[in-house]
């Protein structure tokens, strides 16, 4: 592994067949502090830029804590005279946006609490899965007088919609992962002995496809928060750039070769 990888105490990183294995290991409850925040952002700036790597799953080396919430130590440090509103993203919105921009498929694999910051975090991840019985994800912000501040408001009401994202930031209550679920906090729950190899299957799938076609693809969907026309035209724009690549050219015809358009093969599911 390359040494650029190298110092980081709360966090460990495995690679494997372009799959990067992030593990949050920062007792005893995985607090996002100062330390977890910036290991965090430099891993994000590090696995964005690193060409071996199609795929990020966060997971957690505590199986009650994911994330226990943002360090509220940290929060009261801030200033209290109001600043000017600010014209460009502070410094956890970058960190955690990184993670939704970042030409790689990114993946939350959840066993443990998820709350405040920690659910942020999740909610800029592309895909999130959460164990039964072991997943719980809030925004517990307002219950001490303030937001949830690093993105939790604009997220939330992306995925869930606008009367269940305030029903979460303001009723500040654990969501279970069957509920989460249900709302679409999360993509799936699944029973927690399932979970591991359900994210794995998942993560070297997407891993063994071409790396343009993922981040076009991601790139692509990102823009269909845009006006319809202007995220068609994007699409058109990805699509063309894919098609001219060397690897989708012979993709293609490697299905073609194999049967694709017949019977017999469209019925069994190329790839499935």
């Amino acid at each position: 592994m390359s040494s650029k990888y190298e110092g980081f105490s709360a966090l460990k990183l495995k690679i494997e067949r372009g799959v990067a294995w992030v593990t949050i290991d920062h007792p005893p409850i995985n607090l996002f502090d100062l330390v977890l925040i910036q290991e965090m952002d430099r891993m994000g700036r590090e696995l964005e830029s690193d060409d071996a790597v199609r795929v990020v799953v966060l997971q957690s080396a505590n199986p009650d804590f994911f994330i226990a919430h943002a360090d509220v130590t940290l929060i009261q440090q801030l200033p209290k005279n109001v600043p000017s509103k600010p014209t460009s993203l502070g410094w956890f919105h970058q960190m955690v946006d990184r993670f939704r921009t970042m030409p790689k498929a990114t993946i939350g694999k959840i066993e443990g609490r998820a709350r405040g910051g920690g659910s942020e975090l999740l909610l800029s991840l592309d895909m999130r899965f959460g164990a039964i019985g072991r997943a719980i994800l809030s925004q517990p912000e307002v219950a001490v007088g303030i937001i949830p501040g690093g993105s939790g408001t604009q997220r939330l009401p992306r995925l869930i919609g606008r009367g269940r994202a305030l029903e979460a930031i303001l009723g500040c209550q654990d969501f279970s992962a069957e509920l989460a679920e249900r709302y679409g906090y999360i993509n799936r729950a699944l029973p927690a002995h399932e979970l591991t190899p359900f994210v794995e299957r998942l993560a070297y799938r997407i891993a063994s496809f071409p790396a343009p076609a993922i981040a076009m693809a991601k790139a692509s969907v990102n823009a269909a928060e845009l006006p319809t026309v202007e995220g068609l035209l994007e699409e058109a724009h990805f699509f063309n750039q894919t098609l001219a690549t060397q690897e989708a050219q012979e993709r293609m015809a490697a299905f073609m070769a194999a049967g694709g358009q017949t019977y017999a093969v469209e019925l069994a599911g190329i790839g499935a």
